[in-house]
């Protein structure tokens, strides 16, 4: 079978990832979940006219030609607070004393803020005019009754969240999220909590992947380690299969040992590919069953286990849980030093940000050996070298893929 490319791996296996079904979940437990339903407005928001300011509301043809030399005098009518309806309608010469939120009387047009006057006993003096119409939130202008204020497939940010409390949903209707299970294999690996054997490799996939999946939201299910023996595998996948998605991790490859291929496909899983022309990570194998399971047979060393993670497994697990931005964000930034490498394989290079005058940098964590786990301890994105090229200089502009967490930074650009 021959080697697929990352974009057409990533292509098949969100070919096969479907929305899950829909779910109603409390308003606090919302958060960071997709809408299933659009959403409409209960109400106008400002129920009515508004002041933005605290000031004074008049009518602008009143106070058009005021100035410093020669201001106005208006005599104010009412004191409006916010929460209060107003009393009386404002007539010519007149104006009422207004906090912000509070509802304008009838008869004004315009809002003049409290620093560009002075109160006068009964009256307020008005030294400059603003535009016509000035600082008054119109009747609807957040929100119109019945008005659709949230589509279906909008991810609640607390900003979304705040908008669904405005509107009094106290349960929103989302897509549920997937199932996931997760499976280490083989003979070599020592469990979390069995004692130290040097002749043994600890068991860091699993706990690698539930992190992973717990960063996305998802609390998956970890099934332990499948020793190397048939039945047990089998066991064990089948345990796997009850779940929406299956994360096995360790032989897919194709030694005499390797048991994992042999057993899905006794299992009946319909195996989508088997490589993909990257590096690290290319033993990986894509399955679906009959009912829907999605199964990723990923590498046992756990740099390409967590790399095929980010370019292929979370993808999609956030399509199922219906985000419609599913890739890792990415940025441009400078290469410190060169890169010789190896066409014929896309290669994601583990690597730390930087900032200076000219912009970002990007610094290699060191050694990129496919089990040299530190390199995704410390590493804050991945350069992807295309497959077509084999060296990069310092000074290039590269495109940095960003890991979880990379959102924020130290400080505001300026």
């Amino acid at each position: 079978m021959n080697y697929l490319s990352v974009a057409d791996a990533l292509e098949e296996v969100l070919k096969h990832a479907k929305s899950k079904a829909v779910e109603q979940v409390a308003l606090h437990d919302s958060l960071n979940r997709v809408l299933a339903e659009d959403v409409k407005a209960n109400r106008n928001h400002p129920p009515y006219d508004v002041s933005a300011m605290d000031g004074y509301a008049l009518r602008f043809d009143d106070i058009k030609d005021a100035t410093p030399e020669n201001p106005v005098r208006l005599k104010v009518v009412d004191d409006i607070r916010a929460g209060q309806m107003p009393n009386i309608k404002v007539l010519q010469d007149r104006a009422a004393r207004i906090m912000t939120g509070a509802p304008t009387p009838q008869g004004v047009d315009t809002v003049i803020r409290v620093e560009d006057t002075q109160d006068d006993g009964d009256d307020v003096l008005i030294f400059t005019p603003p535009k016509q119409g000035a600082n008054i939130r119109p009747m609807g202008e957040n929100l119109m009754d019945s008005k659709v204020v949230l589509t279906q497939g909008t991810s609640i940010t607390p900003g979304v969240l705040a908008i669904l409390a405005m509107v009094k949903k106290k349960q929103v209707s989302v897509f549920a999220k997937p199932s996931v299970a997760i499976l280490s294999t083989g003979d070599e690996l020592e469990a979390l909590d069995e004692p130290v054997d040097d002749n043994k490799i600890p068991d860091a996939n699993s706990h690698a992947l539930y992190a992973q999946c717990k960063a996305l939201g998802i609390e998956a299910r970890l099934l332990g380690i499948a020793r190397d023996n048939p039945i047990e595998l089998k066991t064990k996948l089948s345990e796997g299969l009850k779940y929406d998605v299956l994360l096995a991790s360790g032989g897919v490859s194709v030694g005499h040992h390797d048991f994992v291929r042999p057993t899905l496909d006794s299992l009946g899983i319909t195996m989508h590919f088997w490589r993909v022309a990257m590096r690290p990570g290319h033993p990986l194998a894509v399955g679906t069953t009959v009912d829907g399971t999605m199964v990723f047979g990923l590498p046992g060393n756990p740099v390409s286990s967590m790399v095929c993670f980010e370019q292929f497994v979370s993808p999609a697990l956030r399509k199922m849980m219906g985000f419609t931005k599913l890739c890792r964000r990415t940025m441009k930034a400078r290469l410190t030093h060169d890169i010789k490498d190896r066409a014929g394989r896309a290669h994601f290079v583990r690597v730390t940000l930087s900032k200076d005058e000219q912009g970002y940098t990007v610094t290699f964590t060191g050694t990129q050996g496919s089990g040299v786990l530190m390199s995704m301890a410390v590493a804050e994105g991945f350069i992807v070298v295309p497959e077509d090229v084999d060296s990069l200089k310092a000074g290039d502009e590269v495109q940095v893929q960003l890991l979880q967490g990379m959102d924020f930074q130290e400080e505001q650009d300026t």
